[in-house]
């Protein structure tokens, strides 16, 4: 008889954005005249940039002629890729990464669930709390977490709560833990890490021997000085983190999909290399990214590319500026949003998040996110994004004011 892998069976029924969407469709199926503000999940409203839809035309048109299309292509990706990224992404910060560091994929998303794959399920997992869904939900499935405990959480994953009167930055664990993820700047509370906070990470991962799963989807949007776009500006990182990037925030991805994963040569552990483990998983588990995708990608890095997006990126910082600015001179208690795309909120009046969640749908039609589906930390607060247009955003902050006023 089959059986089933147990492990997904202890998660909850549905993910936290699956959950957001069934209330609010039922909402609108309930008020189909009332305008829904949609500040919730992380997804772009901005089109590609101009460049990169050329790239991706003239990509589409080789493969359309015999001299120059182009079947499977190299699992990890293609060079002129991977050098484009270590060039610009690495080498311009004073950062020396090889190209066969450097794995191309469909998705920061799926990296950071499928890098699991690679180490043993005995390993104690360290998470921030409030943290990204994924990070949790995939040691689940790979049989990490133990059991849930109501109240406290999954028994054998630790948890580093991430507080305001600590600028909502983890302490270091007390405990021994192998595998660490961190997200800067942070999703979901939009605060960033100085390259000193972030070095006590690094030379805590390397005394210990743990590994660092550096998540920096959001490093396009960093414009405080001193602050790390990569975990790599550290000294000793080459040999304690794995890092993922994302083109989906920083050129409007989301619905093309690309991102990359660096595992550098020098990660061994018992004398096996990571990269190495993670060429082999790639290789198996996937074919690659299409070759128009990864051109539309190399277009990124391109003059005109890098001008297109840094006004996109603009327009959203311009939106979580008007967010932050406005409910904070409202009387609002609000955090991040100057090196993120998202705003952490304090709810108001004692709601708990998904109280307030419901209210806000109701009294002004915008849909954010409850604080408590990143984790136990999040209740209390609520996450707003700055990704949808400016004329939205502007609505959506004035509702909130107008509803929620004393």
């Amino acid at each position: 008889m089959l059986k089933v892998n147990s492990n997904f069976v202890k998660l909850p029924p549905s993910y936290l954005f699956v959950d957001i969407a069934k209330r609010v469709n039922e909402f609108v199926k309930n008020n189909p005249d009332r305008p829904i503000i949609r500040l919730g999940i992380g997804d772009v409203t901005l089109p590609l940039p101009q460049a990169v839809v050329d790239a991706m035309k003239k990509a589409s048109d080789e493969m359309g002629k015999m001299e120059t299309f182009r079947g499977y292509g190299p699992e990890c990706g293609y060079e002129f890729l991977r050098q484009a990224i270590a060039d610009n992404d690495f080498k311009k910060r004073g950062v020396d990464i090889d190209i066969d560091e450097i794995f191309v994929s469909d998705g920061a998303k799926c990296d950071t669930g499928n890098i699991g794959d690679i180490f043993g399920q005995d390993n104690v997992v360290a998470v921030c709390d409030p943290v990204y869904p994924v990070y949790v939900d995939t040691n689940v499935m790979a049989g990490r977490a133990g059991e849930y405990v109501e109240g406290k959480g999954w028994s054998r994953i630790v948890y580093m709560p991430c507080v305001k009167e600590k600028n909502f930055l983890p302490d270091l664990p007390k405990e021994p833990v192998d595998l660490i993820y961190l997200c800067f700047p942070n999703n979901p509370s939009g605060v960033g890490i100085s390259k000193e906070e972030l070095k006590k990470w690094v030379d805590y991962a390397n005394e210990n021997k743990s590994l660092i799963l550096f998540d920096a989807a959001y490093e396009a949007f960093i414009t405080t000085p001193n602050m790390p776009h990569s975990i790599y500006e550290i000294e000793g990182a080459k040999t304690c983190a794995i890092e993922f990037r994302s083109f989906s925030k920083t050129a409007g991805f989301t619905g093309t999909r690309c991102a990359f994963t660096v595992v550098p040569k020098q990660l061994e552990f018992d004398g096996v290399s990571l990269n190495r483990l993670w060429s082999r998983r790639q290789s198996t588990k996937m074919n690659g990214v299409p070759y128009v995708i990864q051109r539309a990608a190399e277009a990124v890095y391109s003059e005109e590319g890098a001008k297109q997006i840094r006004e996109n990126i603009t327009y959203y910082q311009n939106n979580a500026k008007i967010i932050r600015e406005g409910l904070a001179a409202a009387g609002f208690e609000v955090y991040g949003g100057v090196d993120s795309p998202y705003i952490w909120l304090k709810t108001p009046g004692g709601l708990t998040a998904w109280e307030f969640f419901d209210l806000l749908l109701q009294k002004t039609g915008v849909v954010g996110t409850p604080g408590s589906g990143f984790g136990l930390a999040g209740e209390g607060y609520f996450r707003l994004t700055s990704f949808n247009t400016k004329e939205n955003t502007e609505k959506a902050v004035a509702r909130i004011i107008e509803s929620f006023k004393a």
